[in-house]
């Protein structure tokens, strides 16, 4: 898709400490999408697979599994964020904060919350982020941060 040397994701000095990234990408859910997600993952709880089951928890309807929402908001920002990373080290504090339903179109945004240089290898550095995953009625449902090692210019 992404030729090496496209304009794909950006350089440890390109980031600033506050800066939002509202990326342009969508991503609507599917049921196909959902189950193979849980057929990959092997995870059969029947709140993401079952209708009949979820019609009777408090949600009243299949709820997309929480790992796979991670998942998405991380792809989303990736054009955005990660493209030119060496490696994602951690991600923390994934919190889900609303319910996420076979439909539902997401969006994401990410804040740069810290941007630091290598202790050990000149040619990186380190990026902490705060990515948000918003459905399409812009409710947050996702919000998750992660350290991510950056290639820099150069």
């Amino acid at each position: 898709m992404y030729k090496e040397n496209d304009n794909f994701g950006k350089y440890l000095q390109e980031f600033r400490i506050g800066d939002i990234y509202k990326h342009n990408i969508e991503k609507t859910i599917t049921e196909k999408d959902n189950k193979l997600f849980c057929q990959i993952t092997i995870n059969p709880h029947p709140l993401h697979l079952d209708t009949e089951y979820a019609k009777s928890t408090i949600y009243k309807k299949i709820v997309v599994a929480g790992t796979f929402v991670a998942s998405i908001a991380v792809g989303l920002s990736v054009v955005d964020i990660s493209g030119k990373a060496i490696a994602n080290l951690d991600y923390e504090k994934i919190i889900h904060n609303a319910p996420v339903f076979i439909g539902d179109t997401l969006h994401a945004e990410t804040e740069i919350l810290e941007v630091r240089e290598s202790r050990t290898k000149p040619d990186r550095g380190i990026i902490y982020v705060e990515t948000r995953a918003y459905n399409q009625n812009n409710k947050k449902v996702l919000t998750l941060r992660r350290h991510i090692l950056i290639s820099k210019r150069g």
